[in-house]
């Protein structure tokens, strides 16, 4: 009976994924709803079959996946992925109905799953991974992760449940640390040795105390939000030492990033082919994740010059002789780093933010508040225009007024229609900035007005 039912539930999801992508439609949650339904622990049966490695964390998950995918395609380690970022239970099940036979045997020995940390301690015991990449910890979307705390305790029942992984840790991260006490697995670690910013306190703060003492970290430099090089000054915990370090920034412009890092004893340079201080960090959770599958960096390094950023995080176009680039944001943090990612340019530019209220996006937008949006203020006259778009438009048209930036350089645009527009007139590059499900709907309308790739491909 059981054999039966996972047949059926393959099927069923099969013939439905098939059928919305034949409708220009994604197909990457229904299908997995309607074969839970049918056998729940589906997932539990083909994840058994295969070498998974699970990404989670608030930021970062994507863009680690696609890097990893290139290391184990320069690796010529076959695998498969969520590439379209449907990353919860559902859609994970339907990726993996999707790369199994109609009986239930999967097609490749190799996954790289990315994991959204609420959906974690119910998805990880399924899959039983064999390494487990986690970026990091940040403040999100408050209506559907709560505090910090609860995401934290959403990872580590995922981690107890996954007793044959290897836990790669951002050593900068003292909350994802600490979350790690107790817990029996091998842990790799990674860090970043040095300040991207001339100050020690760039960007908005996660305020993070010592856990077995209540004292406020001191901290020898911070990279951004709560990261860094921290210690307790009552009870002398600190950061642990990371096998992958990054020790310099050699150079960064608007499309990449020179980094020197050390893995081990040995010291190499790498090119990361996308900019900001964030991709760093998600460049070294990769090679963390690399070095402990045992890949060396004549197939990592390769890997971070030439792999693809997934949709709408970094993502490049061309339209009309133009450069648009489109950057996904969800938090404060984030959002933050890609704001001092835009100052850090030389160009006039045309921005476009997008904020909607959904629930994928999170439906309360007061954390745009907490975004160091002043930073804005710096850009001057190379901010040709500012676009406000999406359901909270007007919210960010006075997010923007107050942070600084010049009220006639505002304009509030509901059509996505007229936005599209713009952007093919623009004289200059443009930025699009939005949240989940504006992301979504923009990225789809340019590829079918653009004849881009759709975000699942």
């Amino acid at each position: 009976m059981r054999r039966l039912r996972i047949v059926l539930a393959i099927l069923l999801c099969k013939l439905a994924r098939w059928g919305l992508r034949r409708l220009g439609r994604g197909g990457t949650n229904l299908p997995g709803k309607l074969a839970v339904r049918i056998c729940p622990d589906l997932l539990g049966s083909l994840g058994r079959q295969v070498y998974t490695i699970l990404v989670t964390g608030t930021n970062g998950k994507t863009t680690s996946s696609r890097m990893l995918e290139q290391c184990l395609e320069n690796a010529a380690i076959p695998a498969f992925s969520n590439r379209s970022g449907a990353n919860l239970l559902t859609g994970i099940t339907a990726e993996f109905v999707a790369n199994a036979t109609w009986t239930g045997k999967m097609r490749f020995a190799h996954a790289i799953i990315e994991c959204d940390e609420a959906a974690f301690r119910h998805t990880a015991p399924l899959l039983d991974a064999k390494i487990v990449l986690m970026t990091n910890v940040f403040r999100d979307q408050l209506d559907r992760y709560g505090e910090i705390t609860h995401t934290l305790n959403s990872i580590r029942a995922g981690i107890e449940q996954s007793p044959h992984a290897t836990v790669c840790i951002n050593a900068d991260c003292a909350m994802s640390v600490d979350m790690m006490a107790g817990l029996p697995n091998p842990v790799r670690y990674f860090g970043v040795e040095t300040p991207f910013y001339g100050d020690k306190s760039a960007g908005v703060t996660e305020v993070t105390r010592c856990t077995a003492c209540g004292r406020d970290y001191v901290y020898e430099y911070r990279t951004y939000g709560h990261l860094g090089n921290y210690h307790c000054p009552g009870c002398g915990y600190h950061r642990p030492n990371a096998r992958i370090a990054v020790t310099k920034v050699l150079s960064q412009d608007i499309d990449e990033s020179r980094i020197e890092v050390q893995i081990g004893d040995a010291t190499h340079e790498a090119t990361i082919n996308l900019p900001g201080a964030y991709n760093i960090y998600n460049a070294a959770g990769v090679m963390a994740v690399a070095d402990a599958m045992g890949l060396g960096f004549e197939v990592i390094g390769p890997a971070l010059a030439e792999f693809r950023g997934g949709f709408g995080r970094m993502e490049r176009f061309e339209v009309g002789g133009q450069t648009i680039r489109m950057i996904l944001v969800k938090n404060p943090i984030g959002c933050s780093q890609v704001l001092h990612y835009l100052v850090e340019g030389q160009d006039p530019v045309l921005l476009i933010f997008s904020l909607n209220d959904k629930t994928a996006d999170g439906t309360d937008v007061s954390w745009i508040w907490d975004v160091d949006a002043e930073v804005l203020g710096q850009m001057e006259d190379r901010l040709t225009a500012v676009y406000c778009a999406g359901t909270r438009a007007d919210d960010l048209a006075v997010w923007l007024k107050y942070a600084g930036v010049d009220s006639e350089r505002i304009h509030v645009e509901y059509d996505d229609d007229k936005l599209l527009e713009i952007v093919g007139n623009a004289t200059v590059p443009v930025y699009i900035i939005p949240t989940y499900t504006a992301m979504l709907t923009l990225r789809d309308k340019l590829a079918r007005k653009y004849g881009l790739g759709q975000f699942w491909e």
